[in-house]
């Protein structure tokens, strides 16, 4: 089943279709979608997870904060393809 994700891009407001089956999540849809290389984030990213002791907010907050870096602002996730 696919999902919307909408968010703005330096400054331009974007839309895509996600799916769990291509991503694992919707900051990998919007990275891929936009042609950034996220591979050196991700290894930071398991690495934090490996050492939050089980947090989730610790990997959330680093996620956004370094999607926030790369030029991502109100990225939002739509179920089912829903609106808003």
């Amino acid at each position: 089943m696919s999902h919307k994700v909408t968010y703005t891009f330096e400054d331009q407001a974007k839309e895509i279709v996600f799916t769990y089956s291509q991503f694992r999540n919707m900051h990998e849809a919007g990275a891929a979608a936009e042609g950034i290389d996220i591979t050196q984030f991700l290894k930071m990213e398991q690495q934090i997870e490996a050492i939050s002791n089980g947090k989730k907010s610790a990997v959330r907050n680093y996620r956004d904060a370094e999607f926030i870096k790369m030029g991502f602002s109100d990225m939002y996730f739509h179920k089912n393809g829903g609106e808003v």
